[in-house]
């Protein structure tokens, strides 16, 4: 009679995807012993670990007693042949076989689950298993089998992107505050210690992650912010072996859509400039998508929209660009401002309406204006004049740059003296002569 094959599938739903699974069991029926084994179709494993092979087996109940603990399992690789395949027998030392292993299930319970040790590469193959006891239970099971691939590196892990528990592909950018969570799943091969999975990012930020090890599972959850655009997020899977640890890795980058941050305005060469130079503002934001940026400039307390673009030039200043200077970024998330003051330098101007005149006493008047803000001096016949009890100085700050200074004379200085206003700061400095007006009413032009 012939051997009947009956083929079980398992479905298994993996990280709640949509792709499936598929594990083969293989049911053999002998038509004398009416024995049935059970056995995995594929089993990947890796180099320098070991791979378990769930094994269990069905017989009559009249060759029960058979199954003692004298049983033994034995195991053949690459054909059934008892003189060339036998690649493991339990009753023997392991030392003295093609492959070394333990059968960790108990025979007497039909359970011929197998662990094999320090797997290498031609470890690879075909698998039969064969049962032997001391009656007449004697069996190699010839069409069920087991293939093992013993591979030199770890299935690669995978991760995923969810944003707000919704799985999303990983090009896609994620709205800042949004909660994120990036999930580190992985095909877990025979080891001892198990493997571990663990998470790096670029550039190094502090991680919070939630790991079910016994899934090997890992979950990196945080709330997004424009610190974790760009940043690349890396899951390891690494296995613990004898020699040498074996990796492999999966990466993902995140991209978060953000509103401006860190927006400034820089000048150059300087935000405090010579008349008659060049000045350039410039605009920066920290933003995803670009933003837009607008210039204005305060006006008689209101803010005059100027020009778009990031950068503002002024070809050649003079003192009307003196001021505060505000750029706007914005993008569709939202907007922010920053402000520099323009400085606008120049000599000292002293004012033509400064003059001297003259009642019981004479009083001069002189007005500079300069930036930085100057100062003034009194000379009588070219030497600096101080308060005394001839002179009487005063002065009178106009505006930030303007100032007004005061002097008042004694008869008997206005004369036979010449009176000059001089002005200066670190630009430079100007001088006036002032007429004195004489006892006599004559004037005198210096």
């Amino acid at each position: 009679n012939p051997r009947v094959v009956n083929m079980h599938f398992l479905h298994t739903k993996a990280n709640s995807q949509t792709t499936e699974q598929f594990t083969l069991e293989l049911s053999i029926t002998d038509s004398i012993l009416n024995v049935n084994i059970f056995l995995p179709e594929k089993i990947k494993a890796l180099s320098g670990s070991c791979v378990i092979i769930n094994c269990r087996f069905e017989i009559k109940t009249q060759y029960d007693t058979d199954l003692t603990e004298r049983a033994k399992g034995v195991w053949l690789k690459g054909g059934t042949s008892l003189n060339s395949n036998v690649v493991f027998n339990s009753s023997t030392s392991s030392q003295n076989f093609f492959i070394r292993g333990n059968i960790t299930g108990k025979l007497k319970d039909k359970d011929c689950t197998t662990v094999f040790y320090d797997l290498r590469s031609d470890h690879s193959g075909q698998y039969y298993f064969r049962i032997e006891t001391d009656g007449k239970l004697k069996e190699t099971f010839t069409q069920a089998s087991v293939s093992i691939n013993v591979t030199e590196s770890p299935p690669k892990p995978r991760v995923q992107l969810y944003v707000e528990q919704k799985e999303v592909q990983g090009q896609e950018e994620v709205l800042e505050g949004s909660s994120v969570s990036l999930r580190c799943s992985a095909e877990t091969l025979c080891s001892s210690p198990p493997p571990t999975l663990t998470w790096s990012s670029t550039p190094r930020i502090p991680l919070s992650d939630s790991s079910r090890l016994q899934e090997l599972i890992s979950d990196l959850n945080f709330t997004a912010t424009h610190r974790e655009h760009g940043v690349t997020f890396t899951c390891t899977i690494t296995y613990q072996l004898q020699d040498k640890n074996k990796t492999a890795q999966d990466s993902i980058t995140v991209h978060v859509q953000y509103s401006p941050k860190n927006t400034a305005v820089s000048v150059l060469p300087s935000s405090s400039v010579l008349e008659g130079s060049s000045v350039t503002l410039i605009c920066s934001s920290d933003a995803n998508p670009a933003v837009n940026y607008t210039w204005s400039r305060e006006s008689e307390g209101q803010l005059k929209q100027l020009q778009t673009g990031q950068n503002l030039t002024f070809n050649r200043t003079d003192p009307t660009h003196r001021g505060w200077y505000h750029c706007t970024a914005q993008n569709q998330h939202g907007s922010q401002n920053s402000s520099v003051m323009l400085d606008i330098q120049y000599v000292p101007q002293i004012s033509t309406s400064s003059s001297c005149s003259r009642t019981d006493v004479t009083v001069c008047f002189c007005e500079a204006d300069g930036n930085p803000s100057p100062e003034l001096e009194w000379h009588l016949s070219g030497r600096p004049v101080t308060n005394s009890s001839n002179t009487f100085i005063s002065e009178e700050r106009l505006s930030s740059t303007g100032l007004r200074s005061s002097i008042t004379l004694h008869q008997s200085l206005t004369n036979t003296s010449t009176l000059q206003c001089v002005s200066r700061n670190t630009r430079g400095n100007a001088s006036q002569l002032l007429q004195l007006p004489s006892s006599v009413e004559r004037e005198f032009q210096f």
